[in-house]
């Protein structure tokens, strides 16, 4: 184990950086995220997916730690940590040719649509896996790249924490119109990250409320792991409405949302379903039609149920 130790110490001693004006902080602080990731339990294998808790992590410990003008921007490093030996981009579909792609992977939005997950070396999944490694490599990233700032490190989970609340309280309480305001505002600062913050947190919290049950057809699968198969769904598309909060979003299992997104079904002032008779279908105990009239499933607190605004919205948007 020692010597893997100072095999990784090295490396993480020469990673290769701009050292034009100091070295810049990117790869250093992603590998602190994912080591923090793998001290809390939220990474356990040697895949490294784009989470929004490790986004959150390297958007904290940039706040904490980094004093230099650079951007704040987790898709830098994640793709150009493949220059390191240990670092390794697994591409999505149609995306094979990753590693020259270098121009447009600065957005962070083309590396998540491109990249399926990053994965390292075994060697170094042991030593993050292992508590005492694992903290000696962070002391030595801190020490190397961030001496003056490393005692900011300490409030980094807590940091974390704060930004998770202070989104989720937006997400259950915020206004729709300010809601929208703040969006545009992170979107002419082209901070991508927290808006995928953002709707990671909605997708959590619209099936809570509606106690990860589809409110139309009432399937609920219990599991012992944390699967739910039931979606958060936009009752207004989030591209046309740029809005998060809890009154434009219903929770629904994955094939009536797909009918409802395409305008086959819809809800009425009175909350029930509206079925379009424009097709057909096979009878079964899966049909769709046989929910028509059916009036759905609801918050238990009436300020979060969704809004008679949207589903106008969307009636008109299909023509019901």
């Amino acid at each position: 184990m020692q010597q893997l130790l100072q095999k990784y110490l090295q490396a993480f001693r020469k990673l290769r950086v701009d050292r034009t004006h100091g070295a810049a902080p990117h790869k250093p602080i992603l590998l602190l995220s994912v080591l923090q990731a793998y001290q809390n339990g939220n990474i356990n294998s040697g895949r490294i997916y784009i989470t929004p808790e490790l986004v959150a992590l390297f958007k904290t410990n940039w706040s904490l730690l980094v004093t230099t003008q650079n951007d704040c921007r987790i898709s830098y490093p994640f793709y150009y940590l493949k220059s390191e030996k240990f670092w390794k981009l697994v591409p999505k579909s149609g995306f094979e040719n990753i590693n020259e792609m270098g121009s447009i992977m600065k957005s962070f939005s083309n590396l998540n649509a491109a990249v399926e997950f990053a994965i390292i070396e075994d060697d170094l999944l042991l030593l993050l896996q292992d508590k005492r490694s694992n903290s000696i490599l962070t002391h030595f990233l801190l020490d190397e790249y961030f001496p003056i700032t490393k005692q900011n490190f300490a409030n980094s989970i807590a940091g974390q924490q704060n930004l998770f609340d202070d989104i989720e309280d937006k997400i259950l309480h915020e206004d729709p119109i300010k809601y929208r305001q703040e969006i545009n505002q992170l979107m002419l600062q082209q901070n991508e990250e927290e808006i995928f913050i953002r709707g990671s947190i909605f997708k959590r919290e619209i099936p809570k409320l509606y106690n990860y049950t589809c409110c139309i057809s009432g399937m609920k699968i219990a599991a012992i792991i944390s699967v739910s198969m039931v979606d958060a769904c936009h009752i207004v598309p989030f591209s046309e409405s740029y809005d998060d909060t809890i009154t434009n979003g219903i929770s629904l299992c994955p094939n009536l949302h797909r009918a409802f997104d395409r305008g086959l079904i819809s809800i009425d002032d009175n909350y029930k379903v509206l079925v379009k008779s424009n097709w057909s279908e096979d009878q079964s105990n899966y049909s769709i039609k046989q929910f028509e009239g059916k009036r759905i499933l609801l918050p238990s607190n009436p300020s979060q149920f969704p809004s008679h605004e949207n589903f106008t919205s969307h009636r008109v948007r299909f023509n019901f």
